[in-house]
Formats: C-alpha cells, structure tokens, sequence
C-alpha cells in the first residue's frame, strides 16, 4: 500500500512557497527541508539525517540514511534558485567515490530526482521531477515523493519504480518496438485495415519520426534489430531397431545360432 503524505506534504508547501517568494538563502532552506525529511518523510533527525557531509574535498548538503546506510544524497538550493542538471555535479562525484545510486536536487518547491550509474564515467537520468508550485504539480508530488519516505525505500518501493519507469521508458519501447518481429506485426495489422503492404524500413522511419525528439535522443539512430537466431536443442539420438536375424525369422532355426564367419582367403 502506497505512503500517503498528502496532509504534511500540503501543509509544508506552503512554507516552500513562502520561502520561494522571499528568496529565502540556502542555509536556510536546508533547515526548513531537514524539517520536511522528518515531518513528511519519516526520517529520524538525530540518527537519519546527516548535514555537510564531506570526502575527499567533495560536501553534499544532506545525507538521508537508512539502519546507519546513506540511501539518499540531497543537493539543496536557495528556495528562489531555478534549478539545473549541472547544480548536482558535485554530489556527482561524492556519488560515485561512494556508489551512491540516488541524488535529490531540490529547492523546497522544486524537485528532481536522479539515478546515477557508474559503468562507463558517471551518467545519471532523471527519474522524477515535480513542483509544489500549483495543485495540479502537488498532487504529483504526493505519489512521486512518496517514494521518497523512510519506509518506501526500506520496502524498495523507490527501486520498483525505477525499474518500471525503466521498462516503460523510450530506451526501452523503442528496443522493442524497432525489431523485426514488431515490424512484420505491425505490417500485418495495416495492411489488413488498408489493404497496403509497406516496407518495414519505411514503416520504421515513420514511426521513428511521430516520436517526440526527446524519444529519439534517447532512443538513437534507427535501426532494425533482427532477433538472434536461436540453435535448437538437438533431439535425443534414438537409436534404429537392429534388423533381425535370420534366426529370427525362422521358428525351426535355435535362437542361439549364429551364422559362421568366413574367412577371406588371400
């Protein structure tokens, strides 16, 4: 059952919003969002919450941690700054000296999240990003931030989502979609509604091109992958019934006996 934070997480907004409009500095909004990892999402103050955390000369502002593991890395801006991708590179890099999967950029009012993979340099996409800013946003932010709680993240409900965000993501639909096999079904189904049989490349080019240009980044150039052929199993050997024996085929013959072998002569 989904954490239902929808109370706190209105009543907390407001203050966001306030801290928004009067420009509230940094320090000051790492304050006021320690309160909301406690009130809203569930996370011990004096054992949870960790503050400037530092490595190496690399500082994140705020750690959130789970049974003594650090589970959330939080970047936090002044609550009138319009955030960007570039402000979490320093958690970046925290991220990586630690193999930290998640980094939360937020401001009070905005949120972004990000997972952030390791195998070729450091490279992260966004997983959510919501705003407390208007009632349409905030009843987003109520199902998105969820994720965020104490308990959700214990449950791995944060790594549910992102595995299914993942399946459902272009990168995903569009390894599927741009197959061989889609493609014949897909000629299939036209060419029953309208009678045309089209070229799989041009059906794949117009597919390709109706998709948003985000879905095409992240997708690449088209290709048509065609399935690996898959070697079947070879069946049992099933050895041929031995042919019988004259013996065999004549009652008044022993069972027992054999024919004689001849010797060649030289």
């Amino acid at each position: 059952m989904a954490i239902d934070i929808r109370r706190s997480l209105r009543r907390f907004s407001k203050h966001f919003i306030e801290a928004r409009d009067e420009e509230l500095n940094e320090a000051d909004t790492v304050l006021r969002l320690c309160r909301f990892f406690e009130e809203v999402l569930g996370y011990d103050g004096l054992t949870d919450i960790s503050r400037e955390a530092e490595m190496k000369n690399k500082f994140v502002d705020v750690c959130l941690k789970i049974d003594g593991r650090v589970r959330l890395l939080v970047e936090a801006k002044g609550a009138g700054v319009v955030l960007r991708d570039r402000h979490i590179e320093q958690a970046q890099s925290y991220a990586a000296q630690n193999n930290f999967r998640w980094v939360l950029l937020t401001n009070g009012v905005d949120w972004h999240l990000y997972h952030l993979t390791f195998d070729e340099g450091i490279e992260y996409e966004r997983a959510f990003v919501v705003t407390l800013a208007t009632d349409e946003g905030l009843n987003e932010a109520c199902e998105k931030l969820a994720y965020l709680h104490k308990k959700a993240i214990k449950k791995g409900a944060l790594d549910r989502f992102w595995e299914k965000a993942t399946a459902l993501g272009p990168a995903s639909i569009g390894k599927a979609l741009f197959t061989a096999r889609v493609l014949m079904l897909l000629r299939r189904e036209i060419r029953r509604d309208t009678g045309v049989l089209i070229d799989s490349e041009d059906l794949a080019k117009s597919i390709h091109e109706i998709l948003s240009q985000d879905a095409r980044d992240v997708i690449g150039p088209l290709r048509i992958r065609k399935r690996r052929s898959v070697s079947k199993r070879t069946s049992p050997r099933v050895r041929a019934p031995r042919p019988p024996s004259p013996a065999a085929g004549d009652p008044k013959k022993s069972a027992n006996e054999q024919p004689t072998a001849t010797k060649k002569s030289g």
